[in-house]
């Protein structure tokens, strides 16, 4: 197994956001769904550790794995119960909802000299938001 797999494996089973700095490059550039583009470590782990706090019993079971050169790729899919309130770009949160979501994802983790320096992660915020029960009713339900 390559440098950028071993590493993504890494990260992708630590559940300490604080722990999981130390694969992360001082200068790391990650871009997520929710909030775009995040620029530092600090940063990063800040958003990681509100999503723990959100769902703190979130786990990921990988689906497929693939390497490229210094580039991993992991689809999998990420189950958990939102206990803790959950933030908004705008600053704000949302009460927690006590409800179970199963999201689909996909990340990608560019990593040199044992670190990652661009991480993206993708996954359909509208199906969160529906799991959540926080989308409108839609007419004719």
């Amino acid at each position: 197994m390559a440098e950028a797999r071993e590493v993504m494996d890494q990260v992708l089973e630590e559940r300490d956001p604080e722990a999981a700095a130390k694969f992360l490059a001082s200068d790391v550039v990650a871009v997520t769904p929710d909030v775009g583009q995040i620029e530092g470590r600090e940063r990063f782990v800040d958003h990681w550790r509100q999503l723990m706090d959100a769902f703190p019993d979130i786990q990921y079971e990988s689906r497929h794995k693939y390497e490229s050169g210094n580039t991993a790729i992991d689809l999998g899919r990420y189950v958990g119960t939102n206990t803790g309130p959950l933030p908004l770009p705008s600053g704000e949160s949302i009460p927690a909802t006590g409800k179970i979501v199963k999201l689909r994802s996909c990340a990608i983790a560019t990593v040199e000299g044992g670190l990652i320096t661009h991480y993206e992660i993708y996954f359909d915020q509208m199906e969160m938001l529906g799991q959540l029960g926080l989308l409108p009713d839609q007419p004719g339900q």
